[in-house]
């Protein structure tokens, strides 16, 4: 009883869900080639590629010359409940997290909280691999925080914000996917990209301990209610309940809802298409000097694909489109000018947002179904005229691609 009455009551009562205007597709979109679609169009084609590589739901905006011209939910929110995607669905935001993160360090920047070179170490009242948490305050809310494995390997003094935003820390994308779930620095940090959540989460760690306060707060203060993002939260909502997508595998069986009571910076946001379209609307203008840091190229990217055993092998496939990474972002040349993206992947969620900032044009897909991203590349070649998009290193391989 005492468990269940703390668990409860450990849950953020924070968000409100408050009616939302509903948005009428009326407005054809222009492609960056010129070609306009109608809003009919669009809905018919996204509608026969879902039904052809069964992707069970899917959401979707366009933004032209900065502002939204189409939105649109299809499919199920939880297929096994026969329950429709309506305007604002929570949806959990996997790897998005990221890119609002970045913001927000780039803010305390900006208020000379800390530098983006300085290392890390340095802002740490103790050696960084004498960081740890036991269960108990784990239980109490405290992070999973467990440095020890570091000891004996000094590069970890070598590691930067900087370094952390742009994937180049040196860090495991999550030690758990390891072979021996150890964390341990891969290569000198700053020398080459591997996407790392371990470098986030270290970051977060440095900035929560230089602020005083818990990174939800923060995102809340510097992003949610500046933006007006009244849905979005790094920890799970008790109005969350009834009112959140659910994950669905490749047949469209249910997977469980990620409810996170502790903030993680790289992978625990929920939001909505509604939200997060408007603050990607945000970084598309460019009007704050920091939105352009935020896409500004750190690292040129080599590796033939971001993940798996062709990660590992360098290759000049993306050298005409300049594939990088900014601080957030990824970030590759087209004919229309720069474009910057940001992925989010968890088992049954696939995202893709991708923005044009010289052109004021945005794209941005949530799915709850592991399906999805084998229709990226179609949706954001029809719905954007674009054929530039590093699709094979991104891992999108289309449905159709072996009949």
């Amino acid at each position: 009883m005492i468990l269940l009455a703390f668990n409860y009551y450990r849950v953020d009562n924070r968000v409100a869900l408050e009616p939302i205007t509903e948005f009428e597709n009326r407005r054809a979109i222009l492609r960056l080639d010129s070609v306009l679609i109608q809003p009919d169009s669009i809905t018919q084609l996204v509608n026969a590629l879902m039904q052809h590589a069964h992707v069970h739901g899917l959401a979707v905006s366009v933004v032209n010359n900065h502002h939204l011209v189409y939105q649109q939910y299809f499919g199920w929110r939880n297929k096994k409940e026969n329950q429709r995607f309506t305007r604002g669905t929570i949806m959990y935001g996997a790897s998005l997290s990221k890119t609002i993160f970045a913001d927000i360090v780039l803010q305390l920047v900006e208020e000379k909280v800390l530098t983006l070179d300085t290392p890390l170490y340095r802002y740490l009242r103790h050696p960084l691999p004498d960081y740890t948490t036991n269960t108990f305050q784990q239980l109490l809310g405290d992070h999973f925080i467990d440095y020890t494995d570091l000891k004996g390997d000094d590069r970890y003094k070598k590691i930067t914000a900087r370094m952390c935003l742009s994937h180049t820390s040196g860090l495991p994308n999550w030690r758990w996917l390891e072979p021996d779930e150890k964390l341990t620095i891969k290569f000198d940090p700053g020398t080459r990209y591997s996407y790392s959540g371990e470098g986030m989460f270290l970051l977060q760690m440095v900035i929560e301990q230089l602020t005083g306060k818990g990174f939800e707060t923060l995102a809340v203060e510097k992003i949610f209610d500046p933006l007006d993002m009244r849905r979005s939260s790094y920890v799970w909502q008790r109005a969350y309940e009834g009112n959140y997508a659910g994950g669905h595998d490749s047949n469209a069986n249910d997977l469980n809802i990620p409810k996170r009571h502790v903030p993680n910076a790289a992978g625990s946001l929920s939001t909505t298409l509604e939200d997060y379209t408007r603050y990607f609307t945000h970084v598309l203008e460019q009007k704050d000097p920091r939105y352009a840091r935020l896409v500004a190229p750190q690292i040129r990217i080599k590796s033939r694909q971001q993940f798996g055993p062709s990660a590992l092998i360098d290759t000049d496939e993306n050298d005409d489109i300049h594939l990088s990474y900014g601080m957030g972002f990824g970030v590759y040349e087209t004919p229309f000018g720069k474009a910057f993206f940001k992925e989010g992947h968890l088992d049954g969620w696939q995202h893709y947002a991708v923005g044009f900032p010289e052109r004021g044009t945005a794209l941005i897909l949530m799915s709850n179904s592991e399906n999805a991203e084998s229709i990226f590349k179609s949706l954001i070649e029809e719905l954007t005229g674009n054929t530039y998009t590093p699709s094979f290193w991104e891992g999108y391989i289309p449905y159709d691609s072996n009949m």
